[in-house]
């Protein structure tokens, strides 16, 4: 899908004709819609290839005029088990005239500029439109971070409740969206930094305060993420060694109690040989036995209970 955009006095709208100052979007174009941005803004094929790539690593690369930023953009994910987060490639390429972005999914970083909700941005201010985009991005990363966060505190209350298995795999595809966003994170660093020496991005002041705040926006991102990451693993382990203890527990209280049947079952079995035993010719010699096996029984409760297996 293609959608342009230019704005004229603050203000979004659909031009019907391509012109200079237009930002042209794209989300998961099919092979016509590439080629006609091949064919009316000449830009590189080799491009637009490595902003479909689910795999392509965060990078710039410069060519025949044309200047292309592929970061990773945070994105959610919903399915049965729940929600899981992942990384997908934004591109961003810049020619002499337009602006053009690539998604393989509908980013809400995006949408985000289409409909208004980003205040004082103009497509024909590309410099800046770009750096905003990456603010808005490092932004979305930490909005994430926070509801990772909660989702994880949430689940943690729920494991002191349950220790059930949902929601352990809850916790590990957590932490499996950590790593996703730590490498994420990393690879925009790198990025950053280098737009940071970038002619475009130094010519205007403002440019280079905007990014200054996006890299501190994006390294507080990194700092949150190493740190629920570290806290993620170490719930996870202090609740496997619990899983564990209590399993420890109840094996331990289950041979207890066979150790405790088993006494009144050994006497039983031995006055219920086919020979001569004690007390068989008296009347009250049942009750003798369970007297027997009352005591037997409540000495090795007592035993046991003294020893701590209890």
């Amino acid at each position: 899908m293609i959608t342009m955009y230019r704005t004229d006095d603050e203000k979004v709208h659909s031009p019907e004709t391509l012109e200079p100052g237009t930002w042209v979007h794209l989300v998961s174009p099919n092979a016509n819609e590439q080629q006609w941005v091949i064919d009316n803004l000449e830009v590189d094929p080799d491009f637009l290839r490595a902003a479909l790539d689910e795999e392509e690593r965060a990078r710039i690369d410069s060519e025949n005029g044309q200047t292309l930023i592929l970061v990773d953009s945070p994105l959610m994910v919903s399915d049965s088990d729940g929600e899981e987060y992942s990384t997908l490639p934004l591109g961003i390429i810049m020619t002499p005239d337009h602006i053009v972005t690539i998604c393989l999914k509908d980013s809400p970083i995006m949408n985000d500029f289409s409909s208004g909700r980003v205040k004082a941005f103009s497509t024909k201010k590309k410099s800046r439109f770009i750096l905003q985009i990456l603010y808005r991005n490092a932004m979305h990363f930490l909005f994430h971070l926070r509801q990772l966060d909660k989702k994880s505190s949430s689940l943690e209350t729920e494991l002191h409740k349950s220790m059930k298995n949902k929601e352990l795999i809850s916790m590990l595809k957590l932490e499996k969206s950590l790593v996703y966003f730590s490498t994420s994170l990393k690879g925009n660093e790198v990025v950053l930094e280098r737009l940071l020496r970038m002619e475009f991005v130094r010519r205007y002041p403002d440019d280079t305060d905007l990014l200054e705040d996006v890299i501190i926006e994006n390294k507080q991102a990194i700092e949150m993420c190493a740190i629920y990451r570290d806290i993620l693993s170490g719930t996870m382990d202090a609740f496997a060694s619990v899983i564990s203890n209590n399993l420890n527990i109840v094996m331990k209280l289950l041979t207890s109690i066979t150790i405790v049947l088993t006494i009144p079952a050994m006497v039983a079995a031995l006055w219920g040989m086919n020979v001569n035993v004690p007390f068989q010719d008296s009347a009250w010699g049942f009750f003798v036995v369970l007297g027997i096996i009352a005591v037997a029984t409540g000495l090795g409760v007592l035993w046991m209970s003294r020893r701590k297996m209890f």
